[in-house]
């Protein structure tokens, strides 16, 4: 017997190690990333630059593949679809995996259960604008004094988006009600409010402070706790009046959850390496914060942010209509 168990030991090898080789080669070919919002808002700035950070560390391309819809749903369902190999990989959002689990309960993925976390990239806060041309108001308690006169009109990025539930909190806190209109992404939401189509938007510093800064818009908030760095002069909604309110926007990379452990480990690997940082710095210039979390705390931080989103989503009452 134990003759036979060498024999076939030796048969067996040939078969195990280019096995190992190939696993221990990983990456041999380019790679993909889903980014879950068109091309030109923060998502795929963010994207983008981790994409090439990530590349570099890899030694293979990441290519950007942009699939925006349902609030980031349907890039997120093209990523459970991939082969468990590694080779691609999801930009996943607060919304993706905090807000959609309640609003696509019927959509056949959970981003929770169905991917394996790589690491976190970015976070930030979302600004509350206006058009001055369109509403000249100049805070938020005004916003809402207009707001339970008359009926305003609001834009998003999307419906379920991080955008659509800042509003949404703010509607239900300050007790008044507005007219959601949803874009696909933050450029058109954004070129939308320039051309003074709607009232006010929720969007992140990376594409709203430009505007603010050149007078396009006129900042009334911002929803963290604290002021953002990008636009120290501007209220936090706490600050102005709207008590408790608590909400920023992240972004991390996400796998297929039966991707095999050495691979998950070696792209984990890499991306802590990546976010250097030239990789921070490139972040902040694009009014982004890099969010930094050990891997090992991965796992407790997702469970946090998912129960927590889900709770706003829930509590704002949240739909895709």
């Amino acid at each position: 017997m134990k003759t036979r168990r060498v024999a076939l030991g030796v048969l067996a090898a040939p078969f195990i190690v280019p096995a190992l080789r190939a696993q221990a080669a990983f990456p041999n070919r380019p790679l993909r990333l889903i980014v879950t919002y068109p091309p030109g808002g923060v998502t795929d700035i963010v994207g983008r630059i981790s994409a090439d950070a990530l590349g570099q560390r890899l030694g293979q391309p990441v290519v950007v593949e942009n699939r925006a819809g349902a609030g980031g749903n349907i890039g997120v369902q093209a990523a459970a679809a991939a082969e468990p190999d590694g080779y691609t990989l999801l930009l996943g959002t607060a919304a993706t995996h905090g807000v959609n689990p309640v609003l696509y309960a019927n959509s056949g993925v959970d981003a929770v259960r169905d991917f394996a976390t790589v690491g976190t990239v970015s976070d930030m806060a979302n600004v509350l604008s206006v058009n001055p041309r369109r509403l000249d108001v100049k805070s938020v308690a005004e916003l809402v004094e207009t707001g339970k006169r008359r009926t305003l009109v609001y834009g998003s990025v999307g419906n379920g988006s991080s955008s659509h539930l800042s509003a949404a909190i703010l509607l239900r806190d300050a007790g008044f009600a507005a007219t959601h209109v949803p874009y696909r992404g933050s450029s058109p939401a954004v070129a939308a409010l320039l051309a003074g189509d709607f009232d006010f938007l929720f969007d992140t510093t990376a594409t709203s402070t430009a505007h603010v800064r050149s007078g396009a818009f006129r900042a009334l908030g911002v929803t963290t706790p604290r002021r953002a760095f990008s636009l120290p002069e501007v209220p936090t909604l706490q600050e102005a009046g709207i008590a408790g309110y608590d909400l920023s926007v992240w972004n991390a990379l996400f796998v297929h959850r039966r991707t095999p452990q050495p691979v998950l480990a070696r792209l984990q690997e890499a991306l802590t390496q990546s976010m250097d940082e030239a990789t921070q710095a490139r972040l902040r210039a694009a009014f982004v914060d890099p969010l930094l979390v050990p891997t090992a705390e991965l796992p407790a931080w997702l469970a946090r942010e998912h129960e927590r989103w889900m709770r706003m989503a829930r509590d704002a009452r949240l739909t895709v209509d």
